[in-house]
Order: C-alpha cells, then structure tokens, then sequence
C-alpha cells in the first residue's frame, strides 16, 4: 500500500524477530489474548510460569554438574508478580529482596525468612530490623551500614545477624556499590569484635555488565577473601556472585545484521541512539550456559577453574539472576486504538504507554519486534508495511517504539500488538498509572500442553498480587 506517494516496498527497513518460540505462538493462535483484551478493555501482560521452573531448574543443573554447592536466589526486582514468588517457594529457591516491601511479598508468598538476602545500598533500620528478625542474609554494603545492622543485634534479643560484606570491585572503582580493600578490612576487624552477636558468612559484590571472565576474576578474589577471614576466627564459607547472566532474545545472524542496517531514517523523528545504547539482544554465552562459563573461567592469577577452587575451600556460590530466570516467561499485549499514515510509514497508537516497556527508561530501544495478531490470526510473511508505536499520553517522547517495523500487514485498529520476552525488568520497572490510565494486569496462563489443562486450550487466572 503506497502511503503519501511512497510505497513500503521501495524501501527496507531492518527487522530483528524474537527466538522461534513455539508456546508463545500457540498462545497467540488461540484467540485468547483478544478474549482478554476485550474484557480487561486495555493492555496486560501474561506471565508463563512453566518457563521460570525450567530455568531455574538449568542453573541449578549447573551447579550440580561443576560438583559446586550453591544457591539460586530469584532478584525480585525483575518482576513484581506474586507468581514467581510463588514458584521460588514451592521449588525451594531463595528470593533477592532490595525493600521493606518486597521483603514483605516474599515472606507472604511463601518464602521462608532464611531463604532471603537482603540486598540494595544503604537500607533502611526496618528493613534492617526486619532481615535480623527474619534470619535473612543481609548484604552489607558501607561500614556505616554494618554499624547500624550492629546496633539492631544489640537492640534486643535477636538471632545473630546473618551477613556478607560487598567488595568494591577493584575493575569498577567508581561504583557506588562495596566497600574498597581498607573498608573490607576494617569491617572483618569489627565483624571479629562483635563475636557471637553476628554470623559473617562471606563476601559479595556488585558488577555491572554481562562479560563471564571479569565476574570469575572477583569470584576468585572473593575466595582468598573468605580464607583470610576464616583465620581470623569468622565463617565466611560463601560468596555471591550477583545476577548479570546474559539473556539471548535474537539470534546471532540477525543481530548483527541489524546493528549494521540500522540508522536514524529508520526511526520515527530520526531518532538516534548512541552507540552500544542497545542491550545485547544476542548473546552467544547466557542463562544457564554463562553460569557454566562463570565456573569454568580460571580467575586471574590463578592456575584451576572457578568451581575447583571453590570445592577445594569448601565455599558455596550464591547467585541472584532476574532476567535469566524470567527468560522466555511472559510477553506484553497492547491494542491498536489508531493508525496514522505519514510518508512511507504509519504511527500507530495503542491503549497503553510505553512506561510498560521500561527500555524507554533507559533512553533505548526494546528491540525484539512485536507479533501483529489479528482478528483471523498473527500476521505472517515478508515484512513491507512499516510502522512505529506511540503510546496513549500526550507526550512527544511517549513511543514504545520509535522504530518503523516492517509489519507483514498493515495494522488496523483492533489487532494487538505482543511485545516477547518482556518478562525480565521490562514489563512493569517503570510502570505508572499515568493519566489515571490503569495498570496492565498481569495473567498466569498455563500452556495447552500443560499438565492441568488435558491438552485443550490454555487456562488462564490474574496474578494475586493485583495491579497497583
């Protein structure tokens, strides 16, 4: 279809699809999601929680298989639903918990107290009181936070607090996260002071970045740390590694060729990004396999692999992924409510706004494309009928995507649009109810192949922590 003079076809613009994902697909097959859009009468999201157990499950394979004891702890901050919440209790991982509210949701899901670390710089005394009355692992983060947590053993008849203390990665000094080599130890001097008061079990960091070598480098680091701490009497027998495992959305060759292709014509208003702006929607080594690479990684200095090392000192490794156990878990539908045509391209409008695909936050790009699902079914085929997504508020720089998908029909109002793969930080980090707009809903659907579903068409329920 020609628009102002300019046809689609004359032009091409870059595209980067999603992973094949063959359970989404039937999802969107089966005429569900228009049932629910309908009925919600604005977008949602909805959450597959077969997904989260299956990695779950991979990373804990992984440790088993490297002989390394260890622990997975789900970074809630990923996704504020209940439901994996929910899932970490009934399989026995621990939480990662940043809030006095988010310490709350994850005891009243389900898990237990000592399952939890407590993490986030600077907590508050609640959240310190309460990590000590619940027997959470606290990550402490500043000498100034470990004589407050102090205090609160002191305050009355507690349980020895559980800690660990954040290094300052020696890589990444202007982190605002950890303490430096004089911090660390003057903190075990005062840990050593306080005796039974305090249960100092091992060190942490923080490390921005996705790269596997510079995360086992401080691993080891982490280590040699553990054993001088234990000769001064404190147990200090684990480490946590943080999150920061890769996710993989698109695949290789289609990554690459977009980065190449893309330009600023290919975005509405020109807009640009800089470079490495983008998050790194492919990554050969992520989730389960980039724990492996962590383990397999000889840290500088050293002469034996991250989990030999770690099974010769009897230390266990902590974890604390979001993403890479949200991978794959949910997507986010939005309904076209308008269709602008400008040259060579339409701008659509959808009942949403783009403060649910948090990418926006960032001043980047979510750039995995959406399935256009009409009302006969997904739209498939060559991509000719460009588009960009604008939001429902009246702010210029409300676009969910700035950039011209090629669609492989032309969007009419009434089809939605499904955004994979947004479970992990995308779907509900910076979401508000902007012009009193509600928030998306969040939907546990269970796959029609699931156990309790007898083959037929996907079930479906809201997540029991409402929207807010």
């Amino acid at each position: 279809m020609a628009v102002n003079g300019t046809s689609p076809l004359t032009v091409r613009f870059p595209t980067l699809p999603a992973h094949p994902d063959p359970v989404t697909d039937a999802i969107l097959d089966s005429g569900l999601l228009q049932e629910l859009s309908h009925a919600f009468g604005g977008p949602f999201h909805f959450l597959l929680p077969h997904r989260f157990d299956a990695n779950l499950a991979a990373l804990r394979a992984v440790l088993e298989e490297a002989g390394v004891d260890g622990r997975v702890y789900y970074a809630k901050k990923a996704n504020k639903a209940a439901l994996w919440i929910e899932r970490c209790a009934a399989g026995g991982a621990g939480a990662d918990v940043a809030s006095l509210g988010e310490l709350h949701e994850a005891l009243g899901h389900g898990v237990r107290g000592e399952d939890l670390v407590v993490t986030g710089p600077a907590k508050n005394d609640e959240l310190l009181r309460a990590s000590v009355l619940q027997g959470a692992l606290t990550t402490v983060d500043s000498l100034d936070e470990l004589d407050r947590l102090l205090a609160r053993t002191r305050a009355g008849p507690h349980r020895p607090a559980r800690l660990l203390l954040r290094r300052l990665p020696p890589a990444q000094p202007e982190s605002r996260f950890g303490m430096d080599g004089a911090g660390i130890e003057e903190a075990l001097r005062r840990c050593v002071r306080a005796g039974d008061t305090i249960r100092m079990e091992g060190f942490s960091f923080h490390l921005s970045g996705y790269a596997t070598r510079p995360r086992a480098d401080l691993a080891g680091h982490l280590v040699d740390l553990c054993l001088k701490a234990r000769a001064l009497g404190l147990r200090a027998d684990r480490i946590s590694i943080g999150g920061g495992l890769a996710v993989d959305y698109a695949a290789a060759a289609d990554w690459h060729a977009f980065l190449a292709a893309q330009r600023p014509a290919h975005y509405h208003a020109r807009k640009s990004f800089p470079a490495g702006g983008f998050y790194p929607y492919h990554s050969p080594v992520a989730g389960a396999a980039a724990l492996r690479a962590v383990l397999a990684a000889v840290p500088g200095g050293g002469r034996e692999s991250l989990a030999a090392r770690l099974r010769g000192t009897r230390t266990a490794l902590l974890t604390e992924p979001g993403r890479a156990l949200l991978d794959r878990a949910g997507s986010s539908v939005f309904r076209v409510q308008g269709v602008k045509d400008r040259d060579g391209y339409a701008i659509l409008t959808v009942d949403g706004t783009s403060l649910s695909l948090s990418e926006q936050w960032f001043g980047s790009e979510y750039l995995p494309e959406p399935a256009l699902v009409t009302p006969a079914g997904r739209a498939l085929g060559p991509g000719t009928h460009p588009a960009c997504v604008g939001g429902a508020s009246c702010l210029e720089s409300d676009l969910l995507t700035w950039r011209k998908v090629p669609f492989p029909a032309r969007p009419a109002v009434g089809d939605l649009l499904v955004y994979p793969n947004t479970a992990g930080y995308q779907m509900d980090s910076n979401e508000s109810p902007f012009h009193d707009l509600p928030l998306p809903p969040k939907v546990v659907v269970e796959a029609a192949d699931g156990p309790d579903t007898g083959g037929g068409r996907p079930r479906w329920r809201l997540d029991r922590r409402p929207a807010r």
